[in-house]
């Protein structure tokens, strides 16, 4: 009897230590799961921005990548007219020498309507007076040397306008050149900004990356944990529902017995006719129902 005793004490005894070894791991459980949880919220809360970070990159790339098409049709067009300026100025060098070369040939005075006028007036007076031969023709022979003249002018005159005329398309051409030159470099500089957006980026991304690996290990060291943990839980889980139904067996053996022994009571006193109490009787049904 004293053994029955002793192991039911020892029984009791180890339900207790177990019952509170597992509520201890099921608090321990619970803070792992909560640390568990903050280092996933940090990792998606990295993930997100390095989502986003690569958004922005793909973005940038594209137009920086239109920028570059752009300076490169630019820069082909502003070659095209540094050729053409090059052909212009050439021209209107071509055509200043040859108005330097005429002006110089020729010792042209007076302006062309005056001298067409002076021809008009004199070849006029050739056809309408009656002059002496030697008057006639001294002013035939001035006709001739004012429409030579004329002839002087008219050819200097269009090397003028032909200079004029090489000089302000040489410039047009230049001008033109140079605007797209100005576009090229503005629009390099914008494309320049942009790949080092992207490059800033992209070693933004790379210190993302560096501040999830640490974070990523530690979750799961921790998930790891936690499974180790759920599995002793377990297994104590199992030992306790055994403790449990050994607890509740001896539980159940002792209450039949003391229902026994106070039937055996009862039953003496109703042999010897005493007065039986409320305990006797609830004792007597319950022997009954057993």
């Amino acid at each position: 009897m004293a053994s029955n005793s002793h192991r039911d004490a020892e029984l009791r005894e180890e339900l207790k230590e177990k019952r509170k070894e597992f509520s201890a791991l099921r608090s321990k459980l619970r803070s792992i799961h909560e640390q568990k949880e903050a280092q996933y919220q940090q990792l998606q809360t990295l993930k997100n921005s390095a989502k986003s970070g690569l958004m922005q990159i793909q973005s940038l790339k594209g137009e920086r990548d239109q920028l570059t098409q752009k300076v490169k049709e630019l820069k082909q067009q502003r070659d095209t007219f540094n050729v053409l300026t090059k052909e212009k100025s050439d021209l209107s060098t071509e055509a200043q020498q040859q108005k330097k070369a005429l002006a110089d040939k020729f010792d042209a005075k007076g302006n062309p309507a005056g001298i067409k006028f002076l021809i008009s007036k004199l070849e006029r007076r050739l056809e309408t007076e009656v002059m002496p031969f030697p008057r006639e023709e001294k002013l035939r022979k001035q006709v001739k040397e004012l429409q030579a003249q004329q002839k002087k002018m008219t050819e200097l005159e269009a090397a003028w306008k032909r200079s004029h005329n090489a000089s302000f398309a040489a410039a047009e051409v230049r001008r033109k050149a140079e605007q797209l030159h100005r576009e090229v470099q503005g629009t390099a500089g914008i494309s320049q900004e942009k790949h080092q957006q992207v490059n800033s980026l992209y070693e933004q991304l790379k210190q993302l990356r560096g501040q999830e690996k640490p974070i990523a290990v530690k979750y799961l060291e921790l998930k790891d944990e936690a499974g180790q943990i759920k599995k002793k839980m377990q297994e104590l889980q199992s030992r306790l529902q055994e403790l449990s139904r050994q607890s509740n067996d001896k539980e159940e053996k002792s209450l039949k017995e003391q229902i026994k022994e106070k039937t055996a009571q009862v039953s003496e006193k109703i042999k010897k006719k005493e007065k039986l109490k409320i305990d006797d009787i609830l004792a007597f049904q319950a022997s009954d129902e057993n």
